[in-house]
């Protein structure tokens, strides 16, 4: 039969319109069906569904789709031979809303289903937007934004505390002498430029004496309990004027100065601060005592926590990596002691070489001016000249060994100094300690014994209860002071070996350069006379002294001054 006459579906999904079951309608379709494969048939049935005047398009094509998916019984669906009851009833239900043949159309597509592995799940309809090819697709303005931050932080960079610390360069200089008899001493002009904002202005200057530096390093080293703090030179009562001694003095007083800048603690320091800015320190001073007055060295923090700190017993050292660093230090201090002292002893013997040579020089110069012959007279005033040069190069070589080996040998013994109180400020913290787990015992006890008189000391029980508690509180404190202190001086110990190598290869380094100038000038100067002396035949080589004629020796050839001068001739040529 015609299924364009009979204007009916051949699924029969109208039954409104049709005088037939939905089986009978169908023979005609079943009919093609043995005659045709199945593929040509479902494109037959296609373009005469396509073709019916009287049904909707969008109704037609969801419906084969449908069963084509979804249906294992082939694109016939019910029609079939095997065709089941349920099937046939499933046929009569009425088509599918619009809502959900878009659905159905959606999750039935080829590309994705074929693109799916597993089944299909129905909770996320949204990803075949995803699955579609759609070409290479530029990445979005969000990705492409987040790529710089990766690539500067792969690039080398400072971080923000290196880029933050501020710089610091400090001269001391100038120093002249001030007062009368009584109260003369020495003033020296403090240069200071920084990049730091906790100052008013990039550079200034001070004037400082000797107690103010002194007083400086008391304050900081009672201020950073656990920090090695760079001493100053010591007090020396005799010749405290000579050039030499001020010069020396004034070179470790701005090594000090720039060491303490230097330190990451110590710069931030409210004193340093003071120190290198106020014009007017000794009023400044006295105000800041008088509002803080300096600790003492049983007080400090500990002493401001109301811990007691005692030293009764002998501290035996319960860590071994202290125990080798107080070890080292000792040896080290004696090995710096014995280098400085024959420093020293060389510094003293370069002085008496030039104290002879200008003694030397001065003997030369007595005999040239009283020698007849201009030959003799004039390489033996050069000579005097020669050997004052010789007194200088070791007047200057000595004073370079002082301030370039002989200062760094000293400030290190002073630092030692400085380290060993490091240390027995530690020890103090330890008894601290100590102390305070004593007498939160003896609270504990007293607290006990209370407890078993019973109910009729309550009073006195819930002060002894506080009392116990603040113990433990102090005893807690104790032990994370004493606990960060050997923390601060393991970092500084470290610190201190880097900067005792650096310091001592720069210094060495120095020392040789100076010892290798001198001599290379010793070495010109000697040449240079060597060379005067073989020119013999210029007479403008060498100063000679005019000979006076006297009235007695004019008119006489044969004097025995002529007869001298022609001996020394003969024994020339």
């Amino acid at each position: 039969m015609d299924l364009g006459e009979a204007g009916d579906s051949p699924w029969g999904d109208v039954p409104s319109q049709s005088s037939k079951p939905p089986f009978e309608q169908d023979d005609s379709v079943l009919k093609l069906q043995d005659a045709e494969s199945s593929q040509s048939l479902q494109t037959s049935v296609k373009s005469s569904t396509t073709r019916g005047p009287r049904k909707p398009v969008r109704r037609l094509q969801a419906q084969p789709t449908t069963l084509q998916a979804d249906d294992p019984l082939g694109p016939l669906g019910p029609l079939g031979d095997n065709a089941t009851p349920g099937a046939i009833a499933q046929a009569d239900e009425p088509p599918v809303p619009p809502q959900k043949e878009q659905m159905v159309i959606r999750t039935t597509m080829p590309q994705s289903a074929q693109r799916r592995a597993g089944p299909p799940d129905p909770h996320n309809v949204d990803n075949d937007e995803y699955d579609r090819p759609t070409g290479p697709r530029a990445p979005p303005p969000v990705q492409a934004a987040q790529a710089s931050p990766i690539r500067t932080s792969n690039q080398p960079s400072i971080s923000l505390e290196q880029a933050a610390k501020p710089s610091f360069h400090i001269t001391v200089g100038d120093p002249h002498k001030v007062g009368d008899l009584t109260s003369s001493h020495i003033v020296y002009s403090v240069r200071t430029k920084t990049t730091s904002k906790g100052y008013r202005q990039p550079e200034f200057e001070v004037k400082r004496r000797y107690r103010d530096f002194l007083w400086l390093y008391t304050t900081m080293h009672g201020n950073n309990p656990g920090v090695v703090v760079p001493p100053p030179p010591e007090k020396q009562a005799l010749n405290r004027f000579e050039s030499n001694f001020v010069e020396s003095r004034r070179a470790a007083l701005e090594k000090m100065l720039n060491k303490i800048a230097a330190h990451p603690t110590l710069q931030h320091d409210p004193d340093l601060k003071l120190f290198l800015e106020s014009e007017s320190f000794n009023i400044d001073v006295k105000h800041k005592e008088r509002r803080e007055p300096i600790p003492g060295e049983s007080k400090g923090i500990l002493g401001s926590m109301g811990i007691s700190v005692g030293t009764s017993s002998k501290f035996v050292e319960q860590d071994d990596w202290f125990h080798d660093r107080r070890v080292y230090l000792d040896a080290l201090e004696n090995q710096l002691k014995a280098l400085l002292k024959a420093m020293d002893t060389m510094v003293i013997q370069r002085r008496a070489m030039a104290e002879s040579a200008g003694d030397f020089s001065a003997s030369l110069h007595a005999l040239s001016t009283v020698e007849l012959s201009p030959a003799l007279s004039g390489p033996l005033d050069a000579l005097s000249e020669l050997q004052l040069t010789i007194r200088d190069v070791y007047d200057r070589q000595a004073q370079q060994d002082v301030l370039t080996f002989g200062i760094i040998i000293d400030e290190y013994i002073r630092l030692i100094g400085s380290v060993k109180q490091a240390f027995q400020q530690r020890q103090k913290a330890f008894y601290s300690w100590h102390n305070a787990e004593s007498e939160m015992q003896k609270r504990k006890a007293t607290q006990d014994k209370l407890l078993r008189q019973g109910r009729s000391q309550q009073d006195r029980l819930n002060q002894v209860g506080a009392e116990v508690a603040d113990a433990e509180r102090k005893v807690h404190q104790a032990r994370l002071l004493f606990e960060d202190m050997g923390r601060l001086m393991r970092a500084e110990l470290d610190r201190f070996e880097r900067e005792k190598v650096e310091d001592f290869k720069s210094a060495v380094e120095t020392f040789l350069e100076s010892a290798v100038e001198a001599q290379k000038e010793l070495i010109e100067k000697w040449e240079t006379f060597l060379m005067q002396l073989d020119a013999e035949d210029d007479e403008t080589v060498f100063y000679r002294p005019p000979v006076i004629q006297t009235d007695d020796n004019k008119g006489r050839g044969d004097t025995a001054v002529d007869r001298a001068r022609a001996r020394i001739h003969e024994d020339s040529d």
